[in-house]
């Protein structure tokens, strides 16, 4: 197997209130992934989607989050903070 470097490149990438966000270009499926990392929480999520959304899901990561996902969040959420 390739090494992540070589068949993923960052797009963009942006940081806001402890959370970073990174586009990337997948080579070997011509798709693009959103990476998402609470530095808070330590937790994080990834997105594989089709790059007609990119841009959408690059800015807007959480309204392409599987429902597990902030299903998690809030329950980690309330945990930290009862």
């Amino acid at each position: 197997m390739a090494p992540q470097s070589l068949t993923r490149q960052e797009l963009a990438h942006r940081a806001s209130n402890g959370i970073d966000v990174s586009l990337f270009w997948l080579k070997p499926t011509n798709r693009v992934a959103v990476e998402v990392f609470d530095t808070r929480l330590e937790e994080g999520f990834e997105l594989e989607l089709d790059g007609s959304h990119a841009l959408d899901a690059f800015h807007h990561p959480f309204a392409y989050a599987p429902s597990r996902v902030l299903d998690d969040s809030a329950k980690t959420e309330t945990a930290v903070h009862p």
